[in-house]
Parts: C-alpha cells; structure tokens; sequence
C-alpha cells in the first residue's frame, strides 16, 4: 500500500497514513484533536480544516460557502488522503485550551452555592470510614509449635484486628507474601478491602505505612474528567485535576460513541482513550503533592451509564435501542489494572451504580451528594451537561428521567457553537433601541463562537428586544446590519468578521435556533413529566438543585425567560456543582456512603420519556418562547412588556445594564 505523508498545524504534528486513509482517521493518529461532534459521519460540519497543500477527496457532498471553498476548507469526517497534504485546523475547530475548565462564573450567581455546613446537615449520620484500611502487622515468627502458613498468619493478626469477617488474600499478595515479611522480619502492613461480604487482603508493604493512605475520586464526564486526591487519614483534598475527556475525538456524546464502539476496534479504543485521560489526570496530582503511587488504594468512578461501560469495556450497544437496557446497573470492586489504570499493586475501584440506560452513576453520585434523598423537603435535581437529567423526590421516594438536550448547548447543531474554551461568546446584551450587541468571552480574547451560557444569554436577549418572536424566528425587516436574511432563513451577527478571531461573521440563526429551542424543550417537558407523574404542582418543589458543569455558570433569569427552567422564586434554586464527583469523593471516605448510593439507586424509578404518551404533548407545548401558555411564566410576560415600552421610548433597558 503506498504511504502519503500528513502534517498538521499549527500543532506541526505529521504523520504517515495509507494512501486513501481518512483525514479524520489520520488526525486520530496523529493525536491532533478535531472536533467531530457526530462522531465522523458527516452531518454536524465540526470537523472544518483547510487543506493547504496536496490532494483529497471528499466522498460525500458537503454544503459549504464559495469563499470556504476557495479557502480550501473541507470537513475532514468526509475526506480521504490521496497525497502528501498539509492541513491546518483553524482555532475553532481545535479543542480549545484547557485553562478554561477551571474558569470561574461570569457573573453573581442567583440562588447560592451551598456550604459546607449545609453539605453536613443534609448527609445522613457518617464517618471517615474507608472502604479500605491499612494494618500494621507485628508478626509472630514461625516456629515448629507455631507452624501456620504464612497466609493464615497474616489472616490471624488481621481478625484481631478487623473483626469476624472472613478475610481472603488476593493471588498477587500471595505471591509476594513469603520473600517479604522476611525480608521486613515480620513487620508489614497490609492493604484491606471491605467489600461487603468479606475482607480482601490486597497489598503488603515493608514496615509499617498506614499513616499514607489516599484515594481517588473521578466523575468520568462525557466532556470532561475531573479528579481529586483525598487524604484518608484526614478527608482533605489534596490535589485537583480536570481534563477533555479523550474520547471526544470519536463523537461528542454518549450515542455516537455508542455507535463508534460497535466497530472493529471501536470498543478498544474508547475504552483506552478514558483510562488514558484518567490516568494522565493521576499522574498530575501525584505530582502535585509528591505522593507515592503506592498510597493509593482505591478510586470511587461516578459517570453515566454509557461512560461506565466504555470504561469497563462492555458492549453499550443496547443502551440506544429498544428497549434500552445496558448491560449492567451494579458494578463489582475490580482492579484498577484490569482496565488499565496501573497504578501500583492492589488497587481496586468501584464504578457508582446506575438507574437506567440514561440516568447513571453520575445522578446517583450528585443525588447523594445534595442529601435529597436523605430529606423531607420535595427538591427537583437537575444536571445539565452533555445530557439532560432530572430527579424528583425526598428520603420517601426519587423519580428519575432523561431528555436528549445537553449536546446542543454545548455547540452540536449550532454553526458556531463551541465549549466554554478561549474566545468563545459567555455573556451577551442586547441594546432594545439600537439593536447593538455587547460581548463578553472566556478569556477576554477576540469571538470565535458561543458557548453555552452564552447561547442561553443570547436567545433571551434576542427574544426580549423583539429580534426574535416566541417561533424562534428572527426578523429580518429591522432596520439594523445585524440581522440578515439567507438561504437557510434570519441570522444575527454579534461579531463582525474584522472583529472576531477567525476572521468570519459571528452569527446565531434561525436553524441554530430551532436546534436549541428543541433542546430547551425537552428539559422543561421532562420537568414536567415528573411533577405530573406525581400530581404535583411546580409550586409545591421547595427546592431546585442545579448541577453538572454547565449548569454552574447559567443565568438564572436568562434560563427562566427562554423557558429552559420554570418561573419560580428564585430563592427555590440553589446550586451544587460537580455533584459527581462530590459524591465520589464522599464514597471514597465512607463505605457507608457507598451503601447509601447503592440504596439511592435501588429506590430511584427510572421514567422512559420516548414511550411516555404525554411527553410529546408537553414537548411541542414549549416549543415556543418562553412556553406555548405564557401564563406560567408571569416574571418573563411582565419583561416582555417592560422592554417594549423601553423600546417604543427610546430609554435605557429595564433593570439597566447587566439586567
């Protein structure tokens, strides 16, 4: 087969790849990120690169504008390599830089953050109680009169110490167990795993170590991974980490990586890409703190269905079709190194059980977390990242569902559309009389597309000045440059090509629009679903959670006026964070805890929207904005009315700027 060479910049990565290969395929390889948000078939027009130099040849038929073409932009999912070539992968189409994983709200967030105080008071009764315990062991030497084995030695000392439960030692601690308590003269510690129904023996060391002991807490994202490493002598973090998850690269949510895992390799490699990001994410805090690798004695995974069986290696494929089963809800404690993430001998870890195909451990990690189910109060918890989750209930009962929401507000189906990386739009205002934008982006640097909070921002913006009708259309008969009318319908510039930092018109249109207006919908029908499966009224949630990474930097009253979340007093809305990977590290801390989840997860009722007769009702009912009956949002009704009379006078916007 004969080789062609590919170069990649402004990365200068090259490559060499079978004459043919595909460019996106090629990228992978050369471990150069592009995004792909449908996993590299072809129809969300992420992947846009330019081809500088050489041959390709596009196999399908790609819509993109004459200057594009003559730029010799090309999707790379769509392209095959027929010669040396020289690609450059503009700035909007790179992953984006990490700094802004870490980035801090825009804005005071309405509602609170809730304190540690009040984290304690919602928990059930617990203490620092790990699911592993180090033992210092003074042996007694063998001798003649006390001819034990050296195994049911080991097992002797630790009853005294541990309890009734009957203890088994793992075959690699056997192996290592003769050369080295005598090496140490029978003074060792030993690593011990309570796992239930028994005690698990897993490592033996040399002298006595149980005062370093950690654990790893992960919540495994569909977007992002982030870490923490805990202190268990102390229950202190000690060090943070968060990444892109990598397997980005196969598809941006859980069903095109779903579908990429039912190829050849598929499985494999999605399976590799997550082991890699965590364990890169490992090394990063070992370094931190300078801690030895040994410390570590178990990590606590909380992610979605999907991400615990790619993670796992087992086969997703029945989670997207019906009757969307997965393959396992409980998972065992298995070793780290079985999957891949070798970090000394004897560490186990143990995935969050999940609910449902589409409510997993990360929602049972974060219910757990919020207390909810340890409460008499009726809360909503809602987790909006790459997927849409909800929960409602208190200590009595939880009622879960899941709507297909999340990807759209992280850029899929927006032209534009981007994450919340270096230039991408946070924050958005719209003047009511000039019709002029202000911008604010991550990083203060020049646009290059928008973000979630900022697509959320400008959908309220456009609908309060009239830009936009409650169809989600946009009028192209006003007297102002920013709105234009095109083949594909209205479109609104908030950064001119001169302006931006890809040197084109930053634009949200009516199809980029409609994509979100569906995503918005789904989440509020969703809502409620669950408040009239149980015949209870919005007024009667005395409290909402918001959680997930995305759900950390939303504008609350933006929300509400798009019709994304109810019209409630705000006061009701508090927000948790990560609740994630709150909740892993509070199971790393506690084998208690790690019951109660598995108890949260026994309770939750899973509630499948797509064969639920009323969702689709409730679904084309908020295919409106803010809702198809305005009087359930009486605060959005009685804006719209203040800003048209600001309009018609000609005044400064209600509520003045930053409103």
């Amino acid at each position: 087969m004969e080789k062609v060479q590919v170069c990649f910049y402004p990365e200068s990565r090259c490559i060499e790849v079978d004459k043919g290969e595909n460019l996106l395929r090629a990228a992978m390889k050369a471990d150069v990120h592009i995004n792909a948000s449908c996993g590299g078939e072809g129809y969300c027009g992420k992947c846009r690169v330019i081809v500088e130099k050489g041959e390709v040849k596009q196999k399908l038929q790609v819509k993109l504008t004459e200057e594009e073409a003559r730029q010799g932009y090309v999707l790379a999912c769509t392209c095959t390599v027929e010669s040396d070539v020289e690609v450059r992968v503009p700035i909007e189409t790179q992953l984006g830089d990490r700094s802004a994983l870490t980035r801090r709200p825009p804005i005071p967030l309405k509602g609170y953050t809730l304190s540690a105080k009040e984290w304690a008071e919602r928990l059930p009764q617990w203490e620092l109680n790990p699911p592993t315990t180090k033992f210092h062991l003074l042996l007694d030497k063998p001798t003649l009169e006390d001819n034990l084995s050296d195994a049911e030695r080991i097992k002797r000392e630790l009853s005294k110490l541990a309890g009734l439960k009957e203890v088994v030692i793992d075959y690699p601690m056997l192996q290592a167990l003769p050369g080295l308590i005598r090496a140490s003269s029978f003074d060792v510690t030993v690593t011990v795993l309570d796992r239930g129904q028994e005690l698990r023996a897993v490592r033996i060391e040399k002298g006595d170590t149980s005062v370093r002991q950690a654990a790893i807490a992960v919540d495994l994202g569909t977007t992002t991974v982030s870490t923490q490493l805990v202190d268990l002598q102390t229950g202190q973090v000690i060090a943070e980490a968060s990444d892109y998850n990598g397997q980005i690269s196969y598809g941006e949510d859980v069903i095109s990586r779903i579908i990429y895992s039912t190829r050849a390799t598929g499985l494999a490699k999605l399976q590799s890409a997550a082991v890699s990001t965590i364990w890169n994410l490992i090394q990063q805090m070992v370094e931190q703190t300078n801690m030895e690798f040994c410390s570590i004695t178990h990590l606590v995974i909380s992610g979605n269905t999907t991400m615990a069986h790619l993670l796992l290696g087992i086969d997703p494929r029945y989670i997207r079709v019906d009757p969307y089963i997965p393959v396992a809800q409980y998972f065992p404690w298995i070793k780290a190194s079985n999957v891949g993430i070798r970090i000394a001998s004897g560490v186990y870890m143990r995935c969050t059980p999940a609910v449902a195909s589409y409510v997993g451990g990360d929602i049972v990690s974060g219910v757990l977390a919020s207390g909810m189910f340890n409460s008499e109060r009726m809360t909503l918890y809602i987790d909006i990242g790459t997927n849409g989750e909800m929960v409602l209930g208190n200590k009595d009962w939880l009622l879960s569902c899941s709507c297909s929401a999340g990807p759209a507000f992280e850029g899929a189906g927006v032209r534009h559309g981007m994450r919340a990386t270096r230039g991408a739009i946070e924050q958005v205002r719209i003047n009511e009389v000039t019709l002029e934008p202000m911008i604010i982006t991550v990083g203060n640097r020049r646009p290059v597309g928008i973000c979630g909070s900022g697509l959320i921002d400008v959908l309220a913006e456009l609908f309060l000045t009239g830009i936009m009708d409650e169809r989600g259309k946009i009028n192209v008969d006003l007297p102002t440059p920013r709105v234009r009318k095109t083949d594909s319908g209205g479109e609104y510039v908030l950064a001119w090509a001169e302006e931006s930092g890809t040197n084109r018109d930053v634009v949200i249109t009516d199809v980029d629009i409609d994509n979100l207006m569906r995503a918005k919908a789904a989440i509020y029908a969703g809502i409620n679903i669950l408040l009239q499966e149980m015949a209870i009224d919005i007024d009667a949630v005395e409290e909402i959670l918001i959680a997930g990474a995305f759900g950390r930097y939303l504008e609350i009253d933006k929300a509400i006026i798009i019709g994304l979340l109810p019209d409630v007093d705000t006061n009701k809305l508090k927000f948790v964070g990560n609740g994630s990977l709150l909740g892993s590290y509070l199971m790393v801390l506690s084998k208690n805890l790690i019951a109660e989840a598995d108890r949260i997860a026994n309770m939750m009722t899973y509630l499948e929207l797509s064969t639920n007769p009323r969702f689709m009702d409730q679904y084309v009912s908020a295919l409106f904005f803010p809702h198809t009956n305005i009087e359930s949002f009486p605060t959005v009704a009685r804006r719209l009315a203040e800003a048209r009379e600001t309009a018609k006078a000609g005044g400064p916007a209600p509520g003045g700027e930053g409103a």
